[in-house]
């Protein structure tokens, strides 16, 4: 095999990613490797998307396909626009399909693509796993990145992460993962106590505490790199999410910084691209 040959291969091997935003106010993840660029939800403005991706020196028309997780604005808020702009093929279950298709505005037909729950997509060298969420829209649900023995899990926007979704995101090598609130500053919070029990609920969205809890079960020898994502801009703050999850997964037996490192996200500001 030559040399130019032995590269490319590599290269497509690798599995990269940047969360370009995370919280409750918009929401958009690139995943790449060497022949793919598929972005995973679109919560922000056109023009903020695009902005988001020339700060990590990429171009949205060279995305492949947009991922949608469900239909809630913070997660499609810019999809009708991008996906017209730039013909992008757009992805998604048919229940969020139709809770969304009416927000977006017109898309070409030739553009929208059925994603079912539970399955398993090929994007070129990209395999794709989805798998259900516990979140109060039409059919939320979330995606498994897979290239080669590499596997990168996106799990936000989800009340509780249950047995089953924890067999389906055991031992990834990165998580992006729901940290949403302190329960304590959401308790004795602005926010009306309908709004406050539907947060806390089986379809709201993980504390700090539980996202600990359930991290320690699914970290495996793989698993480096953990992103906190989804933080409630008025609920929690980088530093006591950061706190939160560190001390409950050290009362769990793992410890932050010897096998695997902890780290922010923003709801402005990307990480980066992040090869695996």
């Amino acid at each position: 095999m030559m040399k130019s040959q032995i590269v490319a291969e590599t290269e497509t091997a690798q599995l990269k990613f940047s969360i370009l935003a995370s919280g409750s106010s918009g929401n958009a993840t690139l995943v790449e490797t060497g022949d793919q660029k598929i972005l995973v939800d679109c919560g922000l403005s056109g023009k903020k998307m695009e902005g988001l991706f020339k700060q990590i020196n990429r171009d949205i028309s060279e995305v492949d396909a947009i991922l949608i997780t469900h239909e809630h604005s913070d997660h499609i808020k810019g999809l009708g626009v991008l996906a017209r702009k730039y013909k992008l093929p757009v992805y998604a279950n048919e229940k969020t399909w139709q809770a969304m298709d009416r927000m977006i505005g017109e898309v070409n037909v030739d553009q929208k693509f059925q994603f079912d729950m539970e399955t398993v997509k090929s994007f070129g060298s990209l395999q794709v796993e989805s798998f259900g969420v516990s979140h109060d829209a039409a059919e939320p649900m979330f995606y498994i990145f897979h290239n080669g023995n590499k596997k990168f899990v996106m799990i936000t926007d989800t009340g509780y992460v249950s047995d089953r979704m924890k067999g389906h995101i055991k031992n990834a090598d990165a998580y992006l993962f729901e940290s949403n609130h302190d329960v304590e500053m959401l308790r004795m919070g602005r926010y009306p106590w309908n709004v406050k029990r539907r947060i806390l609920g089986d379809l709201g969205h993980v504390s700090n505490e539980d996202a600990g809890i359930a991290m320690s079960e699914v970290i495996g020898d793989n698993t480096k790199r953990i992103y906190l994502g989804h933080l409630s801009k008025d609920n929690n703050m980088k530093d006591l999410a950061r706190m939160s999850v560190t001390q409950t997964l050290a009362s769990e037996g793992v410890v932050i910084g010897s096998q695997v490192e902890l780290f922010d996200t923003d709801p402005e500001i990307p990480t980066g691209i992040i090869t695996l």
